[in-house]
């Protein structure tokens, strides 16, 4: 009965009314037809919740209750209803969230197909790996791409493309450099709490390098504030580094305007990941999107 809110709905007009009759013409339906909805009504909650006077209705104690919850449920079958009529007129809003580095180099390459795809405008939200998780943890977003995901009980997680970390420089590299020619560079660092500082501190720490004897020129806290402080470094006596995601500087080393380098013997790769939560892994815009990044993949 409570499913069906149309009867809800005509109990709602006559105490708005505050006629039987008035309720009627308002819903377009016989006086008869209200009575009868208002009487299945009582019958299905056991008690009466009108009365009728000589001028109008009055409600009964149960049926002032049975009015509050009403209007509640009214209120939220209309917010539903708008909900349904955005995505019918595909006025939803995409919540995208992304780490740094691809939020900022990856996926701009690929976000006009992805709305193509789910037909529906996006929105990208960038922080650090760790706080776009909490936001989808939050359902502040639909989908997280991270490149460290913290592990939730309530998410799923899809490997994606893999990432692979180079030493970077504006002055010229040779292709691979020893581990003792660390000390010889000027550094430029990600901030603590990064992924990326935490692969390469634990990295390094594994070869016995000790970080804090590199000549460190400045801590940023964004790929992109590393990758710009990279191509402002002096190019006078020791070249200035840093190492970061290849996905960040593909173009400017294929111009010729930073250069990339592998430390002998050190391989700096990562899986990026595609993070859902599991109460919608039937979602249809979220299988369209994770269908597209996977597709991504293979590109």
């Amino acid at each position: 009965m409570l499913k069906d809110f149309s009867k809800i709905q005509t109990f709602l007009t006559v105490v708005r009314e505050k006629s039987f009759s008035k309720a009627s013409k308002k819903l377009g339906i016989s006086q008869p037809a209200v009575t009868q909805q208002i009487k299945l009504l009582e019958d299905y909650i056991e008690t009466k919740i009108v009365d009728r006077k000589k001028n109008g209705i009055r409600l009964t104690k149960e049926g002032e209750e049975i009015y509050t919850i009403a209007i509640k449920l009214e209120k939220c079958i209309f917010n539903i209803e708008k909900d349904i009529l955005k995505v019918i007129n595909k006025q939803l809003t995409f919540m995208m969230g992304a780490s740094f580095t691809v939020g900022n180099y990856i996926l701009p390459n690929y976000l006009d197909k992805i709305k193509d795809k789910i037909k529906n405008d996006i929105m990208v939200k960038i922080d650090l790996s760790k706080n776009i998780v909490e936001l989808l943890d939050d359902k502040k977003i639909d989908i997280a791409v991270v490149e460290a995901p913290s592990f939730y009980n309530n998410m799923l997680y899809r490997e994606w493309i893999e990432d692979e970390l180079v030493l970077f420089s504006n002055s010229p590299l040779p292709k691979f450099v020893k581990k003792d020619d660390l000390y010889n560079f000027k550094w430029i660092c990600r901030e603590e709490g990064s992924h990326t500082r935490e692969l390469i501190s634990e990295v390094f720490e594994e070869m016995g390098i000790d970080c804090n004897s590199f000549d460190l020129r400045s801590t940023v806290s964004s790929s992109t504030a590393v990758k710009q402080s990279i191509l402002k470094a002096p190019q006078d006596g020791k070249p200035t580094v840093s190492i970061i995601s290849s996905h960040i500087i593909n173009d400017e080393v294929k111009n010729g305007t930073l250069y990339s380098a592998r430390i002998r013997g050190v391989k700096f790769k990562r899986h990026l990941y595609i993070v859902y939560l599991k109460d919608r892994r039937h979602d249809a815009y979220i299988d369209g999107m994770i269908d597209f990044l996977m597709n991504v993949k293979k590109i």
